[in-house]
């Protein structure tokens, strides 16, 4: 049995990224709401993911990028 520890890696740091964001939308909504209320929630809710569209969308520019890097030499 071989440990491939290159998977491993990648598997912890999409679970902790995974963690961070349930921590962060819920914890940090559920807080919002309970002492501003529903409004605000709401409110901080939107904010949250207007400041997550441009990590969203560097992400997704790495993973096309390594995605023709991986696909490039083939043919």
């Amino acid at each position: 049995m071989t440990r491939d520890l290159r998977k491993y890696m990648k598997q912890t740091n999409v679970r902790i990224a995974i963690g961070a964001f349930v921590l962060l939308f819920v914890v940090g909504i559920g807080l919002i709401w309970l002492i501003y209320g529903g409004g605000a929630a709401s409110f901080g809710f939107f904010c949250m993911l207007a400041g997550l569209a441009p990590v969203i969308l560097i992400v997704l520019i790495f993973i096309a990028a390594e995605w023709i890097l991986r696909h490039a030499g083939r043919k």
